[in-house]
């Protein structure tokens, strides 16, 4: 190829285009059209490969990795605390969640658990970031179908959660928050107000979300009866999430498999009956008002004492004491340029992301730094479930299926 042209990316030979008789007994051809990878609606660098008769989708193949970054490998290199800003930047919507999940996988290598204060501001966290991906994850899929007005008032409620999180963490996206043992900092009793005048402020806003979308008409047409995915298809391609209950199976691991404090909070779990596009969008909106029930639990039983385990081998000794002792001063220096070391082992933690089960696998070797990590992204497996939603539906059908999966590129290719 000479220097200055651009190449041109063929179909391959089962992508070629296709002769089919039509019922008037003329024969036509299909179409090979690729979506993405800078289709806006694709929500990142997807490229989506789809076989056309006429608007009709005969198939659809998705192609990742264009936003490949090898985190899984940079793991290897990096000690368990310098790890926890990758983990923001893999599901960007909820990094908070991402910190909580790999700290949580950390901690249970370590056999350690943070103190009850640390639990419950990590839950407080979680669920925020939950409510702030839904938000996301709807504005936009309803501003890719036509809806405007929904993304915009979305969006205003988002700004406010981001302020919240800088409150909390001092920063408003990437919080990189989480420490092996417990928090980088404390709730103080301002943050607390303002979190539970955002409790007061958000039911009403939900409300409207829903009198703008949930019985309009042309949401409800472009939106039930497409994309359907059937229970034991969601169980099949291993579905989880929003995605999941969405098809009617309840299944949600905080409350199947409870970690941190959630089996002692009351909320329930959402679900759908016809597996479509519609019931997908139920249930994140009932998860966002379930979301806030546990907000508010996790405020009202906040208990006094620490947020980062006492221990100097794990966490950061208080700065009095490092100007003033030789020994709290050591502890300092090798948490800070060694990282803290995990024994020698594997551990798999998962927990219910606001996308589905995000998992860890670690296997220590007895450093501070994974001998291998593995990630279980639920945008991954969630994409599988693309095709059969799409194919012999129309083009457009396929820009409300694909909003209505909510993935992240940068957690599909890491």
């Amino acid at each position: 190829m000479k220097s200055g042209k651009s190449a041109v990316i063929l179909p391959t030979p089962d992508q070629a285009e296709k002769v089919i008789p039509t019922e008037t007994g003329l024969r036509t051809k299909t179409f090979t059209l690729n979506m993405g990878p800078q289709h806006p609606s694709t929500h990142g660098v997807l490229r989506l490969v789809l076989e056309l008769d006429g608007e009709e989708v005969l198939s659809c193949v998705p192609h990742m990795g264009y936003l490949h970054r090898a985190m899984e490998k940079l793991a290897e290199e990096k000690t368990f605390h310098q790890f926890v800003p990758y983990t923001d930047r893999m599901d960007y919507l909820s990094p908070f969640h991402n910190n909580v999940t790999f700290m949580l996988a950390v901690e249970k290598l370590c056999g350690i658990e943070a103190p009850p204060r640390a639990l419950h501001i990590r839950t407080v966290g979680c669920e925020m970031a939950r409510i702030s991906n839904h938000l996301l994850g709807i504005g936009t899929w309803a501003l890719d179908i036509g809806a405007m007005t929904v993304f915009f008032l979305m969006f205003r409620e988002r700004e406010i959660i981001y302020n919240l999180f800088e409150m909390l963490t001092g920063a408003r996206m990437m919080t990189s928050f989480q420490r092996v043992g417990g928090t980088a900092f404390d709730m103080t009793p301002q943050i607390e107000k303002a979190i539970r005048s955002f409790l007061d402020y958000m039911p009403d806003k939900i409300d409207d979300y829903e009198d703008l979308l949930t019985k309009n008409r042309i949401w409800m047409e472009r939106t039930k009866g497409v994309g359907v995915i059937t229970a034991q298809q969601a169980i099949d391609l291993s579905l989880t999430g929003p995605n999941l209950r969405g098809s009617g199976v309840a299944w949600d691991v905080r409350k199947k498999m409870p970690y941190m404090l959630y089996d002692k909070f009351e909320f329930d779990v959402p679900t759908g009956q016809n597996g479509d596009v519609y019931d997908r969008y139920i249930v994140r909106i009932q998860e966002m008002r379930q979301s806030l029930r546990i907000i508010r639990q996790a405020l009202d039983g906040m208990p006094e004492g620490p947020y980062q385990i006492q221990d100097p081998k794990i966490s950061l000794p208080p700065k009095d004491k490092v100007y003033g002792s030789m020994e709290e001063l050591i502890h300092h220096f090798k948490i800070v340029s060694e990282g803290v070391a995990a024994p020698p082992g594997e551990v798999y933690f998962v927990a219910e992301n606001p996308k589905g089960e995000l998992g860890y696998y670690i296997v220590g070797d007895g450093t501070s730094h994974p001998y291998r990590c593995h990630v279980r992204s639920p945008s991954f497996i969630n994409l599988r479930a693309l095709p059969p939603m799409v194919e012999g539906r129309l083009i457009a059908d396929v820009i409300a299926a694909l909003g209505s999966i909510d993935i992240v590129l940068g957690e599909v290719d890491r």
